[in-house]
């Protein structure tokens, strides 16, 4: 009995090929100096944080990771964002009660030319905001780009901060 064997195509792949002065697209001192990364605190972590207006919610769905970009604020330590009734990090958030579903919050602001900045990665249980006036207060605070209308939130309280700072 023989057999067949069918390959598919092999994918093609680009390989990129980096120039001296692409590898530093900036020039000066700057480009010579090792760059430091430097823990942070927690306190200097979420500081950084709360003033970052862009950042990203990692939940689980279907069994799999999944990453929004989302803005937020940060309230008495916690992070707030806006989400939708119907969405998988709500319902989530919701079916888990006064537990809480674990994710990972995400911000950074790092410059493209230099690559100095920070990161800062915050997990904890994502709980939602049960509380009328709160609703309110960050329905009024925070303005989400586009999409189906935001009428609820979900705070997350942070158990792990991890942050860096990479400098010269």
């Amino acid at each position: 009995m023989s057999h067949s064997c069918h390959q598919s195509p092999q994918p093609s792949v680009r390989t990129a090929v980096t120039t001296p002065s692409e590898a530093a697209p900036f020039s000066g001192s700057a480009a010579t100096v090792p760059r430091r990364t430097v823990e942070l605190t927690d306190t200097q972590a979420l500081s950084l944080l709360g003033r970052a207006s862009l950042g990203r919610i990692v939940f689980t769905q279907r069994a799999l990771p999944a990453i929004r970009p989302v803005n937020h604020l940060l309230d008495r330590g916690q992070i707030v964002i806006l989400t939708h009734q119907d969405s998988d990090l709500f319902a989530q958030a919701r079916d888990h009660g006064d537990r809480g579903v674990v994710v990972a919050y995400q911000a950074d602001d790092i410059d493209p030319l230099t690559h100095l900045g920070w990161s800062v990665v915050a997990t904890g249980y994502c709980r939602p905001v049960a509380d009328p006036d709160a609703l309110t207060r960050y329905r009024r605070l925070l303005r989400p780009w586009s999409g189906p209308v935001m009428n609820c939130a979900v705070r997350i309280r942070p158990h792990l901060v991890t942050g860096i700072r990479l400098s010269v």
